[in-house]
């Protein structure tokens, strides 16, 4: 039997963050091989990535769900136990997520600002077709939970498994490898307790998803190497690409490389690597794309 046909879905996370992100998000799929964009609803440049989205229409656009080192739709009044008076989540991730889990007290405010998130995509009648979060928030096990009970009631059916192969990983970039044993430990063991809700749910994922050990550092080199390698079937990779000068992201993710990654994105080499593995390029809905 013929092998199944490779497919690649190419994501730009925190649309929506800062200006530096949006020109970035725009450039990457006028001329470069973006098919999504995951949109933050909480960000201070959501209108323009609205804007954005719009004349860009088939563009397609996830919700980036940020429940820690971000900013709430919700007012702190709503929220007080999510939030500080600024609207700012937490920016220590570990702590957030073990409230989340532990503190029931949490819960309805938790649901109250998730809901409010995706409403708030919803309003502006952009079709919400996949749901992934900052930090991978939206595998945290009760964030999901209230997902399940979300996602259907507004016809999204798209989720990012957020689960990488390890060893594939380390072969091309040996950096942080006590730290990316622990993400892929942590990530497969909540990507295993997703994957049955999400199969009942007929919600769609991809196989895997490329990106989560390698946050920001998705480099036209790296991405060249794993090509070759990809597994049958459906795969995502995420990027965080970013236009500088821009003090937000610079700010917030001061290690990321966020010109490389958009260089990536437009790569010629990338784009020829593709063409030669016979690779397609995709997005959730099942959309294709023509190189760009």
């Amino acid at each position: 039997m013929p092998l199944t046909k490779k497919q690649l879905i190419i994501t730009s996370d925190d649309f929506g963050l800062s200006k530096g992100v949006n020109k970035a998000v725009e450039k990457a799929w006028l001329e470069g091989l973006l098919t999504c964009a995951s949109i933050m609803p909480g960000g201070a440049a959501f209108d323009e990535a609205v804007k954005i989205a719009r004349r860009n229409p088939e563009l397609q656009v996830g919700l980036h769900l940020t429940l820690v080192q971000g900013q709430s739709v919700l007012p702190h009044a709503q929220i007080p136990d999510l939030v500080n008076e600024a609207g700012c989540f937490s920016d220590n991730p570990v702590a957030s997520g073990m409230r989340y889990f532990f503190n029931k007290g949490l819960y309805k405010q938790l649901l109250r600002e998730i809901e409010a998130q995706i409403q708030r995509v919803a309003d502006t009648g952009i079709p919400l077709s996949h749901v992934d979060g900052h930090l991978n928030i939206h595998l945290h096990p009760t964030v999901f939970g209230f997902l399940t009970e979300l996602m259907p009631r507004y016809g999204i059916s798209s989720f990012r498994l957020s689960r990488e192969r390890l060893a594939h990983n380390l072969r091309f970039d040996q950096q942080r490898r006590f730290g990316k044993t622990v993400e892929s430990v942590v990530f497969g063991a909540l990507a295993n307790h997703a994957r049955p809700h999400l199969k009942q749910l007929e919600i769609r994922y991809a196989g895997e998803v490329k990106g989560v050990l390698n946050s920001g550092c998705m480099t036209e080199e790296y991405i060249l190497q794993i090509l070759d390698d990809l597994n049958e079937g459906l795969t995502e990779l995420y990027f965080h690409p970013g236009i500088l000068p821009d003090g937000e992201i610079s700010r917030r993710m001061p290690d990321y490389r966020h010109e490389e990654e958009l260089a990536a994105i437009t790569s010629r080499r990338i784009r020829q690597r593709l063409a030669e593995l016979n690779i397609e390029l995709v997005n959730y809905r099942g959309d294709t794309k023509e190189y760009a």
